[in-house]
This record gives structure tokens, sequence and C-alpha cells, in this order.
């Protein structure tokens, strides 16, 4: 398969969630992302879930998802030799990806500065809780933080929630996968910079920062009426209706963004004078009636099906079940997208399924193309790529500073 990124390699040093899914973005669009890992592998490897028959446990589907289509290293940073080949691969790598407390990387003398000197058209990019002191020293620099601090300290389960009194995380690890996306958008940006006029640069995302600008509305909410927003269950703070209803056999979302899909449903439900009822004709007179509004269409769903809801509906108002994972298997949108995607699981006799790319290419497909790897799986391939002999690998072996 070919990618938008062939040819740009990439040293990955993640571990956990954030930086791993940042540079998966990146090795789905073809670049070589070479994987870092202690000599004994990412800790990650540990975490499930487990196929039933896979005895061997090299990793789970945890650490299967987001390292797929990367090589590993295993090596030892901490030993003068494990630094020195280190130092060499990045010196001929366009990115490296770390997200380590800040830190660790200059305690070990392996950091931007030194890897700059060597390598100055380096994209160097650190995803921290809350960020790195070149772009901006945050007093809570030295903390731990993790996707359930990022979703709490951002605003958005101060925004989720049943009622106003009860906060909750977000199910996916948003804290850690959206300050991601933002990396590799970063990283892109600057390794852009960089082939224009070969300078490298620090690149610097916090999750803290990050959940703060994936809840954008409620620094405006708060700009604007000088009062926090709370959750408000599954309704929305701003359109009417546009939330979950209950049907028969479960869950749908309807929304009605605009006064036109309001009068499309009305129809629909064979209450057409509500689209002209002064209380209920535009979308704020809806918002000032919202739990009549509300209680009108949960009466018209909660006596269908979500398969009758969506014959009704149509394409002309905005309209999903609420999906499980196996309705989500079963959809035949996921197989005209390709968005299941099958990869092999060493230790298990069947493919296991993850999730593909979203980002879709016309010329440059992309895409998943190889099992995440084992631990040290490509030790020898990348060193003999940067000029090191079989001899030179075999001695560094020994010493352990690689594996």
């Amino acid at each position: 398969m070919t990618g938008a990124l062939a040819g740009v390699r990439v040293i990955d040093l993640t571990q956990m969630l954030a930086g791993p899914y940042c540079t998966m973005m990146l090795a789905d669009q073809g670049a070589e992302v070479i994987k870092i890992e202690p000599l004994g592998g990412d800790p990650t490897r540990h975490f499930g879930p487990f196929r039933e028959d896979d005895k061997d446990h090299h990793f789970g589907g945890y650490f299967q998802s987001t390292n797929r289509n990367k090589l590993s290293v295993a090596l030892d940073l901490k030993s003068p030799q494990g630094k020195q080949v280190f130092v060499r691969l990045a010196s001929g790598a366009d990115i490296v990806v770390e997200n380590f407390r800040a830190g660790v990387m200059d305690r070990l003398k392996v950091g931007y500065e030194t890897l700059a000197a060597e390598n100055p058209r380096l994209v160097y990019a650190a995803i921290r809780g809350f960020g790195d002191p070149r772009t901006g020293a945050s007093p809570h620099v030295d903390r731990p933080a993790f996707d359930v601090v990022a979703q709490a300290m951002g605003g958005a389960m101060g925004i989720t929630g049943p009622d106003a009194n009860t906060p909750l995380k977000i199910g996916p690890g948003i804290g850690d996968i959206f300050p991601a996306a933002l990396a590799s958008f970063g990283i892109l940006a600057a390794f852009h910079h960089a082939q224009r006029t070969g300078q490298g640069q620090f690149v610097d995302v916090s999750m803290y920062d990050g959940i703060v600008s994936l809840c954008e509305r409620i620094i405006y909410q708060y700009s604007y009426t000088g009062k926090s927003p709370v959750p408000e269950g599954n309704q929305h703070p701003i359109l009417c209706p546009f939330g979950t209803y209950p049907a028969l056999d479960g869950q749908v979302t309807i929304g009605c963004p605009r006064d036109s899909f309001w009068v499309e449903l009305t129809a629909i439900m064979g209450r057409p004078e509500l689209a002209t009822d002064p209380r209920f004709r535009t979308n704020n007179d809806r918002l000032a009636h919202r739990a009549e509004t509300v209680g009108i269409v949960q009466e018209w769903t909660s006596s269908r099906t979500k398969a009758e809801i969506e014959a009704e509906l149509g394409l002309r108002v905005p309209f999903g079940p609420v999906n499980t994972a196996a309705d989500i298997y079963a959809d035949p949108h996921m197989a005209a997208r390709q968005m299941l995607a099958e990869v092999e699981h060493p230790g298990s006799a069947t493919p296991v399924t993850i999730a593909s790319t979203p980002i879709r290419m016309t010329a440059t497909p992309g895409g998943v193309h190889s099992r995440a790897p084992l631990a040290g799986e490509h030790t020898d391939l990348v060193l003999r790529s940067v000029g090191y002999s079989d001899a030179e690998i075999s001695a560094l072996k020994a010493s352990g500073a690689v594996a």
C-alpha cells in the first residue's frame, strides 16, 4: 500500500494511548514509524483483552489497535551505547515523538536541543499532560496526567452527565486521542515548514489544552453569559430538538439544527400545526419550551422501533440509532468504507479486527497493512538501515543496549 507520507521516517518513543495514537495516524498514511521500546517491551503489551487461544501473550488488543503498521526496536535508553544508537537513528529521521513527563529526555541527555544540533531539520513532538516549558511553563508541569485527568480538568466531564450534579467520564479515551490527533496535525504542519525551509522545531501539545479546545463551546458560553455550563443529559444546550430519544428496542438520536428540519419532523409525526405554533416555531422558541418539545418527540419515538423510526424519517430528518459494537459490525456502511480491518494476531489461529483509519485519499489511500510488531522484531533491520554492521549489532546485543 502507498501513503502520502511514504519515505518519512518517524522515531516513536511513546507509550500508553496518546502518543501511540498520534504515531499510528502517521503510520496509517505511509510513514515509516520505528517504535523504540524498553528491552522488556512497552508495558501496554500486557493490557488485554487477549484471544482465548493465545497462550503467548506478545500483546493484547490495546497494543494491537494503536501500534499497527509500526516497526519495533528494543533499546535501553539509559545505557551509553543505547543513547548513541538512538541519536544515530534520530539524526537520520524526519520526526521524533515522545510523551514522557517534561524533562525526562533532557535528563537522559537526548532531548530536543541535543538531537536538533545533530539534525536541524528534525521535527520533535511531545504530548504531555500540561505541556512543555519550552512553549509555556505551566504550574502543573510536573504532575502526571492520563485520559481521565484531561477529561476532568479540560471541561469534558463538567458538561457530560444526566444532570447538573453528576459529571461523567466520556467512554472513549478522548483525553488521549484528541490531543494525539492535534499533535499529528502539528507534526505535519512543522514537517511542511521544515521541507520548505530546512528548519525543524519543537511541537508541544498539552492534553489539558487539547480538551479545552475540544470543549470550545464552554469557553464562549462563559464569556457571553458569565455562567459555567453544566451537564444537560442527552440534549443540546443551544439546539432543540437535538439529542437521544427512546424507541421500543433501544435509543435513537434525532437532530433539528435548522427550523426546516423541525417542519419536516412535525409533518412526519402527524403534528404539522407544531411548525407554526409560537412556542415551537423557531429554535429559540423550542429552547424556551425544551421540556415540552422533547416530550413531544419522545411520545412519538417511544411507540416505534428503531427500524420503524428510520423508515419514517428517511432522508428528511437527521437520525441515527444508538449502536452497540455488534450493531456497528453489522452495518453495511462499515464494509463499504472498509472501516473494520482484519490483522494477524501472533499466538491466535484467527485474525482479529481493529478500527481502520477514517482518513481516505484517492491517490494515496494509506490504511492498515500490518499487525502490531513483536518487541524488538525489527531491531536488526532498522539498525542496518543506519549503517550498523551485523558484528556491531551483535556487540550491542551482547552489551544489553539493544534486543
